[in-house]
């Protein structure tokens, strides 16, 4: 039998093989340019269409690299649905009605084994007890997250204020003391706020926006991400009778994959006592 590995493993080798060379050929190429431009080795224009050759050879690599790397990854984890979700998540696959999975190039021998493992969808992740997680977990704002975002924040208030006061800068200035302002004071009130955020056992969830509810009430319960790079923000969400829930995570005191242990671990013990 073939050893299994974990998503995050087969993540990280997706980014390694397929992210990896994607970005050397669109950022490599382009700089390898301006070298031999500044050198006058190419012409100037050499340099836009360097910046073509190196968006191609990406999209070419990705369309290549992606169907080798999802035909080893989804051979090699049980949790196939998880992994499909994650690998989204994470800018290593599109969506599936995405025009840019037209673009992969597929082998006969690709599409052999992917209709193969296309079986793998039809059964249902497991997922196992995390036996460290405690009976009851509460968690809060970071203090430590919040408090680091505060004080860059008073650093552009202040940055601000010296630009109204000692150059021409008035618009820079101005934006400055309004956003460090508004967003500082958003931070120190997460500082100061010592309620629980979301409170997770057994018996169900309770967050700062939403009453308790057991776990026979909830369903489709998962941490998302939205956004992409530097925008990026996590989401804990869940459905409920006639409801639903959407909580930011970014700023408290516990990580989305940890959170989203505890989602998993209690969901089973649940299940556990009322089986």
């Amino acid at each position: 039998m073939e050893q299994r590995i974990s998503i995050s493993k087969a993540i990280n080798r997706g980014h390694l093989i397929v992210n990896l060379p994607v970005c050397i050929s669109m950022f490599g190429i382009p700089a390898l340019a301006f070298y031999f431009s500044a050198e006058n080795l190419i012409p100037n224009w050499g340099i836009g269409v360097s910046f073509v050759i190196g968006f191609i050879l990406a999209w070419l690599t990705w369309s290549f690299m992606i169907m080798k790397w999802r035909t080893w990854a989804f051979n090699k984890v049980r949790n196939v649905h998880e992994l499909k979700k994650k690998a989204i998540e994470q800018g290593l696959m599109w969506n599936d009605d995405s025009w840019f999975n037209k673009t992969e190039i597929r082998t006969n021998s690709d599409k052999l084994q992917w209709k193969v493992l296309e079986k793998k969808f039809d059964k249902e992740d497991v997922f196992k007890e995390d036996q460290s997680v405690s009976k009851k977990s509460i968690i809060y704002y970071s203090k430590i997250k919040n408090t680091y975002e505060f004080l860059i924040m008073l650093i552009a208030l202040g940055g601000g204020i010296y630009l109204l006061l000692k150059s021409d800068s008035y618009i820079i200035g101005t934006l400055l003391v309004l956003s460090g302002t508004y967003f500082g004071f958003k931070e120190i009130k997460k500082v100061f706020n010592f309620s629980p955020q979301i409170t997770i056992d057994n018996k169900g969830i309770k967050t700062a926006t939403t009453e308790f509810k057991n776990w026979s009430e909830i369903k489709n319960e998962e941490i998302i991400i939205e956004g992409y790079g530097k925008n990026k923000e996590f989401y804990m969400i869940y459905d409920y009778s006639n409801g639903f829930e959407k909580i930011k995570i970014d700023d408290f005191n516990i990580s989305p994959k940890k959170l989203e242990n505890l989602i998993r671990t209690y969901r089973i013990r649940n299940n556990k006592n009322y089986s």
